[in-house]
């Protein structure tokens, strides 16, 4: 699929979240009108300036219209309201449009003249899979705030999570290792925070090179994807979902021992932030529970159409014993229950999972670097 086939239906965070757990798209338009709005890349700057001038939260839903058709809805093209240019004409879809039709939630942004044409990045298994954090970070975030390369986010409930406090740097080769670092000390340091980024893009790996250099501690990790699976597999009925406070002991226990020397009110920030993410997207917490006792556990995020599997965890005393394997399975069919058709996750290249993932059916669609420097 091209850019240039793909259509976009602009609205809310909360909406779209709300729409995620009923599954369809359905905007108030829907029974006012009887179609939902969409637009194609070229057109949505005019709706979202008529519609939202000034607004700095929006998100733009990007739609494959292959799957619109596929589940029996009419896209009809139609002239806009009387200002519109008289040639123009917008995609209606005359139904609820399925969620798993979703391929990418990108943030929609004004500038400093209004809203423009988006960059809308050809949705395949890459863009899809690296764009899935940073769209879930920017929608969370408290305050966001242009940096040169990308944005810088801050999240107020979460101080300690470097994840939700960085900056996001998605074109480093429009920036340098001196810019970064004083990027970081403006937008985070003097927020009391840690200076740290995400890179992913052309130049990726000369800036982190640069970091290096400047004393930034750097990591690579792999973006890695593969096909969700429908049907019943003998290793995924083991699996149970439980809520964030039944999985809640085994989550600090696990980060009390990778951190040691945390204090109580830090560790209760890492192990209770995804709640917050619960706000803008779709998580399932998966378990191994034997005995009463929970010893692997996992968690299964969905944003439309792609799903992002992360803390996949076995307690040292139980591994060996196929727990990661049934939730890997569990989640591959529990994406696929709700329409996702990828998979995606991120494993360290120099960690021994990466290996297992490979081995698991995951492919490697791209790389993207974790750098963080020293508090000052």
């Amino acid at each position: 699929m091209t850019v240039g086939t793909v259509l976009l239906h602009l609205c809310t965070p909360g909406e779209w979240r709300r729409w995620l757990d009923t599954g369809a798209v359905a905007p108030p338009s829907l029974d006012e009108v009887g179609f939902v709005h969409l637009s194609t890349p070229g057109q949505v700057a005019l709706p979202a300036q008529r519609l939202f001038a000034g607004r700095s939260d929006l998100v733009l839903l990007v739609l494959d219209p292959a799957r619109i058709d596929g589940a029996g809805i009419d896209v009809r093209w139609e002239p806009g309201v009387p200002t519109d240019p008289a040639s123009m004409r917008f995609p209606h879809a005359y139904g609820a449009v399925p969620a798993s039709a979703v391929l990418m939630v990108l943030p929609y942004r004004p500038g400093p003249d209004g809203f423009a044409a988006p960059e809308v990045p050809e949705p395949g298994a890459a863009a899809r899979a690296m764009g899935f954090e940073p769209s879930m970070l920017r929608r969370g975030a408290s305050a966001e705030e242009p940096v040169t390369g990308g944005v810088a986010v801050r999240t107020d409930a979460w101080p300690v999570s470097r994840m939700h406090n960085r900056l996001l740097l998605d074109r480093p080769d429009r920036t340098d290792p001196a810019t970064v670092l004083a990027e970081a000390d403006r937008a985070l340091t003097a927020h009391g925070l840690h200076p740290n980024a995400l890179l992913w893009g052309p130049g990726a790996d000369e800036l982190a090179d640069g970091l290096r250099a400047a004393g930034w501690s750097v990591a690579a990790n792999e973006a890695m994807t593969a096909p969700t699976t429908t049907g019943a597999t003998p290793d995924a009925a083991t699996v149970t979902e439980l809520d964030h406070h039944e999985l809640r002991g085994f989550r600090r226990a696990s980060w009390a021992r990778d951190l040691p020397g945390t204090g109580p009110e830090d560790l209760d920030q890492l192990v209770d932030r995804d709640t917050g993410d619960d706000r803008v997207l779709a998580l399932h917490r998966l378990a191994v529970v034997v005995d009463d006792r929970v010893v692997a556990v996992a968690t299964l995020r969905r944003d439309g159409a792609t799903a992002w599997l992360d803390a996949l965890e076995t307690d040292r005393a139980h591994r060996g014993r196929g727990h990661g394997r049934a939730l890997l399975a569990r989640s591959r069919e529990l994406a696929a229950e709700h329409g996702c058709d990828l998979l995606a996750l991120g494993a360290d290249v120099d960690d021994w999972p990466r290996a297992w993932y490979r081995r698991s059916g995951f492919t490697p669609v791209s790389t993207h670097v974790e750098a963080a420097g020293p508090r000052r």
